[in-house]
């Protein structure tokens, strides 16, 4: 009897451990065990996004942007094509964020679970980069690879890049700010092609989000259109 509560005590000592243990990780970086799950959907969601690029454009693409002789009427016309084929769940692009720790990640379609646990989440609700309008994008700070956890160290000025397949875009940000859940007018339309990422805040916590505004500053086709 003696033995079993020595062995008890152990795995009880073993298991505080490990739980301070993991505890600890997620305060200081993320956390461990959906930042696992999260690589390997990561890593999944880079070799869809190889794939697309790889058989980007089509020739009904090509064809649809023949007669057009502005770049960025080309991009609006691509941008809607390509939003009209694509589905929740599905790599659409790159985001690339210097000033967020080097954020550089494939960015999902939709912002449902399923989708952020693999990285980045474009609203549904909102246009694609070219269409015009304001792109959400969202992403988890403390789970599954916290794409987003330096999100409030982006300020006035920084650059942030998306890449999609039909072209490249450069947004400079405007302002952050700190809103409820429930303001949607974050991603309404202000006239001009507008950024806005959201994530959680502050850290481990619901109650707020907190906005990066940015604004489109260059655009680029993408070769091959």
């Amino acid at each position: 009897m003696r033995r079993f509560w020595h062995i008890l005590s152990i795995a009880l000592i073993t298991a505080g451990l490990v739980v301070i243990a993991d505890v600890g990780i997620t305060l200081a970086y993320k956390e461990p065990l959906s930042s696992i799950y999260g690589s390997i959907k990561q890593g999944e969601a880079e070799a869809q996004l190889e794939d697309l690029e790889a058989s980007y454009p089509s020739a009904q693409d090509r064809q649809a942007v023949a007669n057009v002789r502005s770049d960025p009427q080309r991009i609006a016309i691509l941008a809607r094509r390509f939003a009209a084929t694509v589905k929740t769940g599905q790599a659409i692009g790159r985001i690339v964020a210097p000033a967020m720790d080097g954020l550089n990640m494939v960015v999902i379609q939709g912002t449902d679970t399923a989708s952020l646990e693999k990285g980045p989440g474009h609203y549904p609700e909102t246009p694609f980069p070219g269409e015009g309008g304001t792109v959400g994008i969202a992403g988890h700070r403390t789970t599954y690879l916290a794409p987003f956890r330096h999100i409030d160290s982006m300020q006035q000025g920084d650059t942030i890049k998306l890449e999609m397949p039909y072209g490249t875009f450069v947004y400079r940000v405007q302002k952050t700010e700190v809103v409820d859940p429930s303001d949607v007018g974050i991603v309404a339309k202000v006239g001009y092609e507008r950024l806005v990422l959201s994530a959680c805040h502050p850290l481990y916590s619901a109650e707020h989000r907190f906005i990066v505004f940015a604004r489109l500053i260059h655009e680029r086709i993408a070769g091959g259109v």
